[in-house]
């Protein structure tokens, strides 16, 4: 076989490689003795390299949060989407906590209600997202509405005997009270679902 050089080369049977064939004598020696084929990847290792290069490519490794052993292939993958020790956010809260509790948790942080001040309504806060968009104090679905809203005047009531309360009236105190609050069922939400290992 010859090269782009014109040179003829010949296949060493132990690496695959091209050799030139003036060197492939010395070569083949040398193949032999200093290298080994990697039976996992198939790579040439020198033999002296051979048990380093197993344990830094191929070795399983143990994972940091969960102590399991994983295969090098996955273990990016296991650390970043399936290690059950990862720390993850609730949707709710934004709490960092362990994956496998966050099912228990959002389920407990889901169900805390927050005022809605378009419909004056306390909605869950796993039902928010569709409440935003089918709340009948909202603009989006009141347009017709609004205009018969807005000759009622503010201080008119909602039908059902309750008054409407403006959106800029609520005070400082009952908005921290409410956020206290919240925090502090948070905390011993998660203090009482925590798992002992």
């Amino acid at each position: 076989m010859a090269n782009e050089t014109g040179e003829i080369t010949i296949v060493c049977n132990h690496c695959d490689r091209d050799i030139p064939a003036l060197n492939i004598d010395l070569h083949r020696v040398h193949c032999a003795r200093n290298l080994e084929k990697c039976k996992i990847c198939g790579d040439m290792v020198p033999k002296k390299h051979a048990d380093e290069h197993f344990l830094t490519t191929h070795a399983p490794v143990p994972c940091s949060m969960c102590k399991e052993t994983i295969d090098r292939e996955v273990f990016d993958s296991h650390v970043g989407e399936t290690c059950l020790k990862r720390t993850v956010t609730c949707e709710f809260c934004e709490f960092p906590l362990p994956a496998v509790d966050l099912a228990e948790h959002q389920e407990v942080c889901g169900n805390r209600t927050e005022l809605c001040y378009q419909c004056n309504s306390y909605v869950r806060l796993r039902e928010i997202y569709n409440h935003e968009t089918k709340c009948p104090g909202s603009v989006l679905n009141n347009v017709e509405s609004s205009s018969r809203r807005n000759t009622r005047g503010a201080a008119a009531g909602d039908g059902n005997g309750r008054r409407r309360r403006d959106v800029n009236g609520v005070s400082n105190k009952r908005l921290f009270f409410t956020v206290a609050v919240t925090g502090i069922a948070v905390l011993m939400g998660s203090l009482f679902f925590q798992r002992k290992p």
